[in-house]
């Protein structure tokens, strides 16, 4: 039986971000995830998971200046020790919320930037990552994203994220598995989960699901969420799913398809 974890940075936006852990946990959410929690201390946040029963399943480390348009400073030539502050200041935040992943974002590369150069960087910086995160019995995400929702970053297809962390080969390093991204650039979902959920070596840690083409709800659009929910199953996936979608209407109003699985 799926696990699914409400995005409280798309859902419940009727109300304040505080507000939104009472309401995930009444439509019955049992885990929480977000972009970043960096504008409330961690206490605060973690006095909400408390006080209502919920589980924080992951979160972004810094992006660099998100309000300027930058989406990850991880493939930053330039930019190491900044993201080795903000990874830090990540990890004081897991320690806190009790989250086992925290997802770090590559950023932005121009078609004229040196692909190579990005790469080096974006590898030396997810192996620090991931060596400092293991200490802590932490696990580090790279996420590929489609490139109509954010045109130029740097890593866009399932391959290349499983590439890296095999390429890396240091642990503590997974894949996040967002299948609407994946739907978008390249689609063979069924195909793509076989592969990766039953490799040997790094694998997917975690899977974001939304409706396609728009980011509703997974009951809108062109994929058979129950079907691909009934093949996590059977690939024994036991990790959440993160259900990170813009609700169409009110975010309680839009749950009927998830009431089945609560």
């Amino acid at each position: 039986m799926p696990k699914f974890a409400a995005n409280l940075s798309m859902m419940y936006q009727e109300v304040d971000f505080l507000s939104r852990f009472e309401a995930a946990a009444k439509d019955g959410f049992k885990g929480v995830e977000f972009l970043f929690p960096y504008e409330h201390t961690a206490a605060e946040i973690r006095n909400q998971l408390d006080a209502h029963g919920l589980q924080q399943v992951m979160f972004n480390a810094p992006p660099g200046n998100w309000a300027a348009g930058e989406r990850g400073i991880a493939s930053l030539p330039g930019r190491e020790d900044e993201f080795k502050r903000s990874f830090d200041l990540a990890l004081q935040y897991a320690k806190v919320l009790g989250n086992r992943h925290i997802h770090v974002m590559a950023g932005l590369i121009d078609p004229e930037q040196d692909r190579e150069r990005h790469r080096a960087v974006y590898l030396r910086n997810l192996a620090y990552a991931a060596l400092v995160a293991s200490r802590e019995g932490l696990t580090i995400l790279i996420e590929p994203i489609n490139n109509r929702d954010m045109p130029g970053y740097f890593l866009n297809y399932q391959h290349q994220a499983q590439e890296i962390c095999e390429e890396l080969d240091i642990g503590h390093l997974q894949v996040q598995f967002d299948i609407y991204h994946c739907q978008i650039m390249e689609g063979d979902i069924t195909a793509k989960l076989k592969r990766d959920m039953l490799r040997s070596h790094a694998g997917i840690g975690h899977i974001q699901i939304a409706g396609v083409p728009n980011r509703h709800e997974p009951s809108d659009g062109e994929l058979n969420y129950p079907y691909l929910f009934k093949l996590l199953d059977q690939l024994g996936y036991e990790g959440w799913l993160g259900c990170e979608y813009r609700p169409r209407a009110g975010t309680s109003e839009g749950l009927g398809w998830l009431r089945p699985y609560l």
